[in-house]
């Protein structure tokens, strides 16, 4: 149980899933995170086409990835969150917002994840913490398994996940690896496709599932579906169409 997120704490905030580009899904996590709403906040999405984020602070990556977006293989966006790249294609991410989260990395990583174990756990695969040390070597987010990532019965990394705090505010991403396309994947880290995640793990409606495990997780804490209002979706706007002249200078 994470008492710092069920004691005292007001109702958690569930937004529509959403289908959007990176600058778009990029920009709404940063505004969440600096809002000073002390709800915590869950949401899932899909990207519309084929992305590949950077890390916050990842200054390196191959020199063919910027050939990929230029023939149109993919696009290229610069998350809020620290870590290495991720490709979002046929998959599914949350981002989870939580205010007050626990200041040491891999608690705040462990009690973030639990409800993700257990959602897995009632569709019949079991996930447990990766146990490889965290380096800046692989541009590759999913090449490497640390405490931070949630690793299948086989052995393959079903789940990265990378964070940022903000004045007391923890933003956690995440990835769920279901089917990865094989040709792009192997086109963009050079390296064997992960295998597609167990037929039981359902491809659409996972949400779902995962939401329900996180309420079974937190029962204290109730959750209202609610979506943008009108003065986050102008800010949001904003923050998209100042950042989209700003994405060929970041990538």
């Amino acid at each position: 149980m994470i008492t710092s997120m069920t004691s005292d704490a007001p109702r958690g905030r569930l937004l529509p899933m959403l289908c959007a580009d990176g600058p778009w899904q990029m920009a709404l996590d940063q505004m969440l995170l600096e809002q000073t709403d002390p709800r915590p906040v869950l949401r899932f999405y899909r990207w519309s086409g084929a992305w590949l984020s950077l890390g916050r602070h990842q200054r390196q990556w191959p020199d063919h990835w910027r050939d990929l977006a230029a023939e149109g293989h993919l696009s290229i966006v610069r998350r809020p969150s620290g870590g290495q790249a991720v490709l979002h294609a046929g998959g599914l991410t949350y981002a989870l917002i939580w205010p007050g989260a626990p200041r040491q990395r891999r608690q705040a990583y462990r009690e973030a994840c639990h409800w993700l174990i257990e959602g897995f756990r009632s569709l019949g695969d079991e996930l447990r913490f990766g146990d490889e040390a965290a380096t800046g070597e692989d541009a590759n987010c999913f090449a490497r398994s640390t405490v931070a990532d949630l690793v299948d019965g086989r052995g393959i990394k079903r789940i990265g996940s990378a964070q940022r705090w903000q004045r007391g505010r923890l933003l956690q991403h995440g990835e769920i690896l279901l089917d990865p396309p094989a040709d792009l994947w192997r086109a963009v880290f050079r390296e064997t496709t992960p295998a597609p995640a167990a037929a039981a793990i359902p491809r659409r409606g996972l949400e779902q599932h995962l939401f329900l495990a996180l309420q079974r997780q937190w029962p204290e804490l109730g959750w209202s579906e609610q979506p943008l209002t009108t003065v986050e979706r102008q800010e949001l706007e904003l923050r998209v169409s100042v950042s989209a002249a700003c994405i060929d200078s970041t990538t």
